[in-house]
């Protein structure tokens, strides 16, 4: 088959698959669907004062083929590999509902109901209502245990990643053989059909991924005093007081 043809199809078939993607990624539809969720992360948090989590947030870097001339350089990442960021949000059960993918990989991930993030993002209130976890060293057994419970349901969103790497390894482990303006409609893609096919029932066992690197927690520090530490605090005081959850879910 000339080549020009399997570019012809891929690019068809992508777009198709592009198309329905409000259909299939998108935020809880209503107040019922919001609970559901809601329940599903304090469920993985084991822990009542995370009933109010709506989402987990994190980043992974797409593998691509630079793009030729200086501007080849603005997609290295730190880790020293050219990449396209993929910046995402998932509910309890691992599927996507926002996604966004485009950034060159030396863009740093972090350009009522709060999403949970690591420590590579900041600690909001506004804007956009984000829970970290504490910064090391940690101060008291209070910060050590809503981080151990953030963490629980934080997860979530690295499992999804490595489930949709797993289920499209020829994809996420090798550079991407397209141009890069078109790896966005890729990935985008793979998001919807790993969402099509966690809702069929058709889960993939994600492979062990070594853990990013922690070097990043330290910034935004002073962001962070001035806008959702306070916040944090608050759910870090109703972790200490509050009741586990007992663990009656089991989500994969």
């Amino acid at each position: 088959m000339p080549h020009s043809t399997v570019h012809r199809i891929v690019h068809h078939i992508t777009e198709e698959v592009v198309a329905v993607r409000h259909q299939v990624i998108h935020l809880p539809k209503n107040p019922e669907d919001l609970e559901v969720v809601s329940r599903g992360f304090a469920g993985l948090a084991r822990h009542r004062a995370f009933v109010k989590a709506a989402g987990a947030i994190d980043g992974c870097h797409i593998r691509i083929k630079p793009p030729s001339g200086p501007d080849g350089q603005c997609y290295r990442n730190r880790k020293l590999f050219p990449s396209i960021i993929l910046q995402a949000v998932c509910d309890h059960r691992g599927r996507f509902i926002d996604t966004y993918v485009g950034w060159p990989g030396s863009v740093h991930n972090s350009r009522v109901h709060f999403i949970l993030a690591d420590g590579g993002y900041p600690c909001l209130q506004r804007p956009l209502p984000l829970i970290t976890p504490y910064k090391r060293p940690l101060q008291g057994v209070g910060a050590q245990r809503f981080n151990t419970h953030h963490s629980r349901a934080r997860s979530i969103i690295e499992r999804a990643f490595g489930m949709m790497k797993t289920r499209f390894r020829v994809i996420f482990l090798q550079a991407l053989e397209v141009h890069h303006t078109f790896v966005p409609h890729v990935i985008t893609a793979c998001c919807i059909l790993h969402n099509i096919c966690l809702s069929a029932g058709d889960v993939v066992a994600p492979e062990e991924e070594p853990e990013e690197d922690v070097a990043e927690d330290e910034r935004e520090a002073g962001l962070e005093a001035v806008s959702g530490a306070l916040w944090r605090d608050q759910l870090s005081a109703e972790v200490s007081a509050l009741e586990e959850v007992p663990v009656d879910h089991d989500y994969f």
